[in-house]
């Protein structure tokens, strides 16, 4: 896929040190974009990438293609979210993230 920029460039990724929940948090203001719509969020960075390994990169669609819910009403809301997602889709590369997560 043709990227809208580099992941790993100023816009993207900041020189490979930030991934998945990194990237997609820095698109948004704790303060002004809550309750968040998905569906206005995916389409304005839904074709923006997100490093999810060394070797991974996807866009931000594809990360919200299974999250079910229209609307959250804050950031630890959508971060649990992502992280079940990204985790049952294999966009989690965190070794042993398992060990942290319990069944909610």
């Amino acid at each position: 896929m043709d990227w809208p920029h580099d992941p790993d460039g100023e816009e993207g990724s900041e020189g490979r040190r930030k991934y998945g929940h990194a990237v997609i948090a820095k698109k948004i203001d704790e303060e002004e974009d809550f309750p968040l719509d998905v569906s206005a969020f995916v389409e304005e960075y839904g074709d923006d990438p997100v490093r999810i390994d060394f070797e991974t990169v996807v866009a931000v669609r594809d990360i919200f293609d299974d999250i079910e819910q229209d609307e959250f009403g804050d950031f630890v809301a959508l971060h649990r979210a992502l992280g079940e997602t990204m985790r049952e889709n294999g966009y989690w590369f965190y070794e042993g993230a398992e060990t942290f997560v319990g069944d909610a």
